[in-house]
């Protein structure tokens, strides 16, 4: 579900709101910002579009975690769906081919990082 927004990472592009299937986000004064939390379905889109990593989507659909944001900035988590998708930058990089059907691995050490 999606937790945090890093508004000072943000280059205003929208994207992230652009591509949310369920409008879990919206634009204001051209900052996104989490309008319905509860109508995320964990799809990783907005993750995917941001090419800053201002977003952090948690792997649990089910409820808010509210996770420190300081803590989600250093665990290196920040960018971790586009990386491990071989997207945009990380295209050319063998390190980071697509690897979509080994999500499951990637739930499970994010989830291995956060706090209870």
């Amino acid at each position: 579900m999606l937790e945090i927004i890093f508004t000072d990472r943000c280059n205003q592009c929208g994207d992230c709101v652009t591509v949310c299937p369920t409008n879990v986000l919206a634009l204001t004064e051209r900052q996104p910002r989490i309008a319905d939390p509860f109508a995320c379905q964990t799809c990783f889109m907005c993750e995917l579009y941001c090419s800053e990593d201002t977003l952090y989507v948690h792997p649990d659909p089910e409820r808010l975690h509210h996770p420190s944001p300081a803590h989600i900035a250093a665990s290196g988590l920040l960018g971790q769906y586009r990386r491990d998708s071989g997207w945009d930058e990380w295209a050319q990089d063998p390190a980071h081919q697509n690897e979509h059907w080994r999500m499951d691995a990637v739930f499970t050490l994010a989830r291995s990082r956060l706090p209870a």
